[in-house]
């Protein structure tokens, strides 16, 4: 064997430096790998923990300024909210565009919102891009959903992440290829162009973040605030009500169904416009079936169902309160009037029947001193006695004749009969004479 062969043999396998001894070449190079690896390890540790204390500082230097400036920052806010509103009667003057696609639109718009991910403040705006843009172009209902697509890139771009911006070719498989790569990228400069490049408006979910700064963190509200407003694009009702009205009017509302604590009289949350309150309670109960199944998932802690829960509650609740007050009112109604007494009523049996004159007492036709007025009226047996044979009468036609005994109060109790027995008389007495 000669010299080289061995030295090649020699460095082609690893020197053990001593018996028994688990320090091979190979070992060696797995440890330095495992050490490097650590090493790696603990330093992205440190940059994170970097990064967490830098943020941190970031968000109270952010929480001190913004004490500082916040009444700065909500009059500019509210200011740009006025600048920004779209016109809904314009819109009302479209010539293809009817307010009924309106909720096929967004429909899409949320499932494309939904798809990629993108923030909550993104929809809102995408909504009053297309809203601004239909209040000063004609669009033809061929066109409507390229506009909300170039309104939905725009509104991403302007405050979304990057790596989240939808991509031309996304947005055309999403369309089912209706509309060429072109016409998406004319849309949106005609938008940007239209509205005059004023992109930034304060929305809802920005004015909803600012009333509840000052308030314990409660999800649960904050979830159904927001899905409420977003109930409130599908209507026209809410075009044109001012983001901040919305977004108070929500956050009440969402406290009062959830029975938490309204805001504070000194709370900025408490300024909200009861008539938007009222207008939001009227339409939640309508939702779009997209947006029930979106905000029944748990990453918005399941609030739709809550809220159909609750709303099933309460109208329980109001039936069965209209139903016990229309109870009460047919009872106080409803009377019973006993005019007449019971022995009546048994002795007549029917209830009309006993409205009766009450008999007289029975009293003898022919008394002591005379008869009583109305007397009996007698037969014709009577009329046919004449003078002469009035004597040989029945002796129950002939009326009494007082004694020269008796005194008599006066003369208007005789009857008619006595009067004229009398005269009888005295002419029988004139004939014997």
């Amino acid at each position: 064997m000669t010299t080289n062969q061995h030295t090649s043999i020699t460095m082609s396998f690893p020197r053990v430096s001593s018996f028994g001894s688990q320090d091979s070449g190979y070992e060696t190079a797995s440890s330095k790998e495992s050490m490097s690896h650590a090493a790696f390890k603990q330093q992205d540790q440190t940059k994170e923990i970097a990064r967490h204390r830098q943020h941190i500082l970031a968000q109270e230097l952010s929480r001190q300024d913004a004490e500082e400036y916040s009444n700065d920052m909500l009059e500019h806010m509210l200011r740009m909210d006025q600048e920004t509103m779209p016109d809904v009667d314009s819109i009302d003057i479209q010539t293809e565009i009817q307010w009924f696609m309106r909720p096929y639109l967004l429909d899409f718009l949320v499932e494309a919102h939904s798809a990629f991910q993108l923030l909550p403040e993104t929809l809102f705006l995408t909504v009053n891009l297309l809203d601004r843009y239909c209040s000063k172009r004609v669009v033809y209902k061929r066109h409507y959903q390229l506009v909300g697509c170039a309104a939905l890139l725009i509104a991403s771009k302007y405050g979304d992440k990057k790596e989240k911006v939808p991509t031309i070719k996304e947005l055309k498989s999403m369309c089912c290829s209706l509309y060429d790569d072109d016409m998406f990228l004319q849309m949106e400069w005609h938008v940007l162009s239209t509205i005059g490049w004023t992109i930034g408006h304060p929305t809802v979910d920005n004015f909803l973040r600012m009333a509840t700064k000052d308030s314990v963190h409660d999800p649960e509200v904050e979830n159904l605030a927001l899905y409420m407003l977003e109930i409130a694009l599908y209507h026209r009702l809410f075009v044109s009500k001012r983001s901040s009205q919305l977004a108070l009017s929500a956050l009440g509302l969402a406290r009062h169904l959830l029975n938490r604590n309204p805001a504070r009289p000194s709370e900025w949350a408490s300024t909200f416009d009861h008539t938007t309150f009222g207008e939001l309670m009227q339409k939640i109960s309508e939702p779009s079936q997209i947006l029930s199944r979106k905000y029944a998932s748990a990453r918005y802690s399941c609030v739709s169902r809550t809220l159909t829960h609750v709303l099933a509650q309460r109208a329980a609740a109001a039936a069965a309160a209209a139903a016990q007050a229309q109870a009460q009112a047919q009872m106080s109604v409803t009377t019973s009037y006993d005019l007449t007494p019971p022995s009546a009523l048994s002795k007549h049996g029917n209830y009309f029947q006993s409205y009766t004159t009450p008999p007289k007492p029975s009293i003898p036709s022919i008394v002591q001193h005379g008869l009583y007025t109305p007397p009996v009226t007698p037969g014709d047996e009577m009329f046919g006695l004449t003078q002469k044979t009035f004597g040989s009468g029945p002796a129950q036609y002939m009326p009494p004749t007082p004694s020269s005994t008796q005194q008599y109060q006066s003369q208007p109790q005789y009857h008619y009969q006595q009067a004229q027995s009398q005269a009888a008389g005295n002419r029988w007495t004139s004939v014997d004479s």
